[in-house]
């Protein structure tokens, strides 16, 4: 579905993407891992637009968008729901007006038909009748769950989830773990995941890729990346601080 050819990005003087390849199946669950800093966001934000490359191209359904204007853009995005990290919910928003903005600045639904579609993508998250709470009122997990209903909301093709797991604990980062794999199952929708939690990387991929020093450095479904016999991969895996990869 998205194919990702020779992507490079600097900013200054230091390469943040230096050349990446890598190609998203429709339909799958593809996790793309990596240490902080390794530039996962940068290539997330080269996706959707929002930053242009240095040289490389990228092709949706066999399309370039790379060279598309911001107006082409625009309603490319519509395609697209984004599951951000902290959950980036309005405070001063009701949960349903939180998950209906979408709605309200894209189509042309009546009030009484946003709120239907509300209800919808909350019940599926498995969240009913909070639709008047306010964000300061949820808890971690809630407001990932109320995330990922506002990013489905626009029933998009594909959805791009930073870091889902972030802030909770094991227990819950497992239910927003079965959460995503229940959802996609369901909807056969596109899923990015970038993140560090090898875990939830496990538990939810059909593919894997790895970014260091802005390459893809390895690729293939869990089993193959838990054979890969790449060090840097596989110090990664380990979470060992003993290594190719030095910590400072």
């Amino acid at each position: 579905m998205i194919e990702i050819i020779g992507l490079k990005k600097s900013f200054n003087s230091k390469k943040v993407l230096d050349g990446v390849d890598l190609a998203i199946e429709r339909g799958k669950i593809t996790v793309i891992i990596g240490r902080s800093g390794e530039g996962k966001s940068v290539l997330i934000k080269h996706i959707i637009g929002l930053l242009r490359p240095d040289s490389g191209k990228i092709l949706l359904d066999s399309k370039e968008i790379t060279a598309l204007r911001e107006r082409e853009f625009n309603e490319l995005r519509k395609h697209f729901g984004m599951l951000f990290q902290g959950s980036a919910l309005f405070d001063s928003m009701t949960v349903a007006e939180n998950v209906g903005f979408p709605l309200k600045e894209h189509t042309g639904l009546h009030d009484d038909e946003v709120m239907k579609v509300v209800a919808e993508k909350l019940h599926r998250v498995g969240l009913v009748g909070i639709e008047g709470m306010m964000p300061a009122d949820l808890s971690g997990g809630m407001k990932k769950r109320v995330g990922l209903a506002r990013a489905i909301v626009m029933d998009p093709e594909i959805v791009i989830f930073d870091e889902p797991t972030t802030g909770l604990d094991p227990i819950m980062a497992d239910s927003v773990a079965e959460l995503m794999l229940e959802t996609q199952r369901a909807l056969k929708t596109t899923y990015i995941v970038i993140t560090h939690d090898i875990q939830l990387t496990y538990k939810i991929a059909d593919m894997v890729a790895m970014l260091h020093q802005g390459k893809i450095i390895a690729k293939g479904t869990v089993e193959d990346i838990k054979k890969n016999p790449n060090p840097v991969l596989k110090q990664f895996l380990e979470g060992s601080a003993e290594g190719p990869i030095k910590v400072y």
